[in-house]
């Protein structure tokens, strides 16, 4: 059972339907849809392209095409066709918010995506022709809005999903206390106290 939050997070509780995160407004060049340009817009569909692989299911989106297919069609985006970079970009940015040096991006620096900036009533916006295109734009705006480094995943080797850290003092550590907090404090304190 998949149980959410107001981000996805499947450790909280089940809210029904998570609805669409990225909300089609205008034709971009090139003929792929224009996400809007808000920080919880944008959030909702990096968060979503993040968990795109779940630890505790044992399943990856990306695995498969015609669930990637699905994924791009639930949100109104066109589908990037190479699963392969698809996939690269998406181990790339869980790799740089779990800031873990095990599990550096795999691209090379120079690897270049087509995004086009377009004017919504005279405000620059980064749109893009394709679903991956649309995750980076998203996350370029989240990155120059300040929210990037509160993108984080759980250190939960049963978890690991992504989550956004809305804590004041950004010290958020786990995508739900409740869960994988207390499964680990209840691990800590049976090790401490058989081994005593």
């Amino acid at each position: 059972m998949r149980v959410i939050d107001d981000v996805g997070n499947p450790r909280i509780a089940y809210s029904g339907v998570v609805s669409k995160a990225v909300t089609p407004t205008a034709e971009a060049p090139g003929g792929g849809p224009t996400p809007r340009r808000d920080a919880e817009a944008d959030l909702a569909l990096v968060l979503s392209f993040l968990n795109t692989t779940d630890a505790e299911e044992h399943t990856d989106v990306l695995d498969h095409t015609e669930q990637w297919r699905r994924w791009c069609e639930e949100r109104g985006l066109a589908q990037a066709r190479d699963l392969d970079a698809v996939r690269d970009v998406r181990d790339s940015l869980r790799a740089s918010v779990t800031h873990s040096a095990e599990d550096e991006p795999r691209l090379p620096a120079s690897t270049l995506w087509p995004l086009h900036v377009t004017l919504e009533t005279g405000v620059p916006t980064l749109s893009a022709t394709d679903a991956l295109g649309a995750v980076l734009a998203a996350a370029v705006h989240l990155v120059a809005t300040d929210h990037w480094d509160r993108l984080k995943i759980c250190p939960a080797d049963d978890c690991l999903w992504a989550f956004y850290d809305r804590s004041r003092n950004r010290s958020r550590t786990w995508c739900s206390m409740q869960v994988c907090g207390n499964r680990k404090k209840a691990r800590s304190w049976r090790e401490r106290h058989t081994t005593s």
